[in-house]
């Protein structure tokens, strides 16, 4: 290639990803106008709440989420000082978002049975973040010192949840870029080259954004605030995991070679096949989640596939291009060269494979070749071990209250609610039954223990029935969010089927146990295709099928230890109140399709030095080669995940712990010490049936002597 067109080339393509990076920057500020947090938009079509939502809808005319306000006073009010809180009604429904007529649809003031506290219930139209906003400003604009007032009930939940999500463009970005960068100035020992895998990493991201913009506003994905939180820490992580690869295998071929294009063309050679493996099955692991049954795990599995498809074009082609840009540049001031390795002699007998490791690779290659099943028993152990503390796991979903690890309005309004109404009040279940059978029905729904009051949904007087359907609203007396209300509606709807099996049971404590049932269906179904998925993947890659089969294994067991230690922490040291169901869902995807990688990583090289040699030998071999990149990209990416412990959501909170935790127990203890050991204990036989198996044992165990040059 002529010297102008070597120069050239790297430049086009930073430029066309700067265009790229120039148009997806802008949208970052824009995902908020195509996202949705509503638990009940994520339920399929299928779903008993969404049917009894849907019918909900044509009896009320409106699609309205109901705000609740809640007024506390010191002491008791009398009864005819009611009457002063009707003009609050009236300053309630002006307010931007609330249902049109709303003078008419406000109901309130309701009083408490102690007259410590009033409610109102106020029909939400519009933006649910901004109408509760203002809500809240007319209250304290109106009301008295002596009166506390709260706005709480699923409008109420929803405005502080979006509130929680606020800082997720900023803050959640800016702290996972700070822990790579401080990262990879320890890795590399460079002041640039951070500088070049960030940017790697940003680029990524924007182009990624832009094209998930465009898809939501198109309606193709539903994105959400936990999935585009998930999105930016999972392209930060992967992009940086890739460049690690690339980086590593560059510094290593101009250390034995003089002309960086030369090195590049092998650094690239050695790390495509690696890089575009893993991030194909991490793409099609994702993509497993399009069989979920819930809309936010199944529009998850695109918005992160295309975030990883884009780490992986930008790590293939502006990483290399900013590489030949800056050369040996990259890596001042410890620049790499022909010649300038450090040799020393060895001293006693080294294991074939472990000659030139220095350090702790040194000693590790040592202890497996000197006691493999040991290291592997041991290895197995720990795990076992860890994997117990599952039993502990209560990932049956937690009360919206709880969703917002912080002191929040609507969970003090909820607690208000509960000390001085039925706790359901302002959120009634919502029973649509066959008119014929209607008395019936409201005779069985008002026997039930868990029901405080229920009545017949009617207009003047008259009972209001719709194609031969009547509609009931039953309030709970448990608080609407609660695991305790869920059971009721469970158990209601039991009931209900004795009386009327066409009885469609609704409302927000239904659609919270519709979305729990549905996340745990869906973790028993997308768990064994996305395992069969990534053993395919492997058995190619590697041209055999005993050491995918172990690596599977291997990966299966490191998800089960870090969901098992994640429940004891989660239970004895930070005490939440539980996990959401989908906690186990994601954890497992991301850990399995993410823990692949390293595995990739360490048998594709262990492949290539076993075709050198033999199978033993190229394993301590493929170890020492990979071993600092595995390690540095573990820590990369638990790193990244660990950052969304920033944001308040109890979700990421618990998502970020289960995966940072669980890389790096892959990273440190499984791909370095349990798979390396296992596969050296039984040698050639891992690559069963290639050709590989077939290599003469004797040179497995062969060993230099000592004094042997590294």
């Amino acid at each position: 290639m002529k010297r102008w067109l070597r120069t050239l080339f790297p430049v086009l393509i930073v430029l066309v990803w700067l265009a790229a990076a120039g148009a997806g920057g802008p949208t970052f500020g824009k995902l908020s106008d195509v996202s949705t947090n509503d638990q009940a938009g994520f339920l399929p079509q299928s779903a008993e709440s969404t049917e009894a939502g849907a019918w909900q809808e044509k009896f009320l005319d409106s699609d309205a989420v109901p705000a609740v306000v809640v007024i506390e006073f010191d002491q008791p009010i009398e009864p005819q000082e009611l009457r002063n809180y009707v003009p609050l009604a009236d300053k309630l429904g002006e307010a931007a978002g609330v249902a049109a007529e709303s003078e008419s649809q406000v109901a309130g003031p309701i009083p408490a049975a102690d007259f410590e506290a009033i409610e109102f219930v106020v029909p939400i139209t519009g933006d649910a973040g901004d109408a509760v906003e203002e809500l809240r400003a007319v209250l304290q604009a109106e009301l008295p010192t002596e009166a506390t007032a709260y706005v709480t009930g699923p409008a109420g939940f929803i405005a502080d949840l979006v509130e929680a999500f606020a800082g997720i463009d900023g803050l959640l970005l800016g702290v996972a870029l700070l822990a790579v960068f401080v990262i990879l100035l320890i890795v590399y020992r460079a002041l640039l080259l951070p500088f070049l895998v960030l940017l790697t990493s940003v680029f990524a991201l924007c182009a990624a954004i832009l094209v998930i913009y465009w898809f939501a506003l198109m309606g193709w994905i539903q994105l959400s605030g936990q999935s585009q939180g998930i999105l930016f820490i999972l392209v930060i992580g992967a992009a940086t995991d890739y460049a690690l690869l690339l980086v590593s295998r560059f510094r290593e071929a101009l250390a034995e070679r003089d002309s960086k294009w030369a090195a590049m063309k092998t650094a690239y050679r050695g790390s495509l096949e690696p890089i575009a493996a893993s991030g194909a099955t991490v793409v099609l692991a994702l993509l497993c989640l399009l069989f979920s049954d819930l809309n936010s795990n199944r529009s998850l599995g695109p918005i992160a596939a295309i975030g990883i498809v884009f780490s992986v074009l930008a790590a293939l082609s502006l990483l290399p291009a900013l590489l030949l840009i800056f050369g040996r540049g990259a890596f001042w001031p410890i620049v790499p060269r022909p010649g300038h390795r450090a040799h020393r002699a060895e001293t006693g007998t080294v294991p074939a494979g472990a000659q030139g490791l220095r350090g702790t690779w040194r000693l590790v290659a040592g202890l497996i070749a000197k006691r493999p099943r040991a290291t592997w028993l041991v290895s197995l152990l720990v795990l076992v071990a860890g994997s117990l503390g599952v039993l502990q796991l209560q990932a049956h979903g937690v009360a919206q209250s709880e969703l917002v690890m912080a002191q929040t309005d609507s969970a003090d309004g909820q607690e208000a609610l509960a000390r001085h109404f039925d706790a359901g009040s302002g959120s009634p279940a919502v029973i649509v039954a066959d008119g014929s059978v209607r008395d019936d029905v409201l005779n069985a729904v008002r026997g039930h223990g868990g029901v405080a009051e229920a009545d017949f949904f009617s207009e003047d007087g008259e009972v209001v029935e719709l194609d031969g359907r009547v509609m009931i609203k039953a309030t709970l007396e448990k608080a609407a969010d609660s695991e305790g209300a869920e059971n009721d509606v469970d158990d209601l709807r039991t009931d209900l089927d004795a009386v009327d099996e066409t009885a469609l049971v609704g409302g927000v404590s239904a659609v919270a146990l519709d979305t729990n049932v549905t996340a745990q269906a869906d973790l028993l179904k997308i768990t064994p295709i996305v395992l069969l998925v990534i053993l395919v993947i492997l058995m190619l890659l590697l041209r055999a099928v005993v050491a995918p089969v172990l690596l599977i294994l291997s990966v299966a067991l490191s998800y089960l230890t870090a969901l098992g230690v994640s429940a004891l922490v989660f239970n004895h040291i930070f005490g939440f109140p539980g996990a959401d169901a989908s906690v186990p869902l994601y954890g497992f995807v991301f850990l399995v399709a993410l823990g692949v990688d390293y595995n990739i990583f360490l048998m594709t090289r262990v492949r290539e030095e076993s075709l050198k040699t033999c199978t033993r030998p190229g394993i301590l071999r493929g170890l020492g080669a990979t071993g600092g990149v595995i390690t540095s990209a573990g820590i990369v990416l638990a790193a990244t995940f660990a950052a969304l412990g920033v944001i308040p959501i109890l979700f990421l909170g618990q998502l970020a712990f289960i995966v940072a935790f669980g890389v790096l127990l892959d990273a440190v203890l499984v791909r370095s010490l349990l798979v390396p050991a296992l596969s050296y204990d039984l040698g050639r036989r891992i690559w069963w049936p290639s050709r590989l198996s077939r290599t003469s044992p004797s040179a497995e165990s062969a060993a230099p002597k000592v004094g042997a040059r590294t």
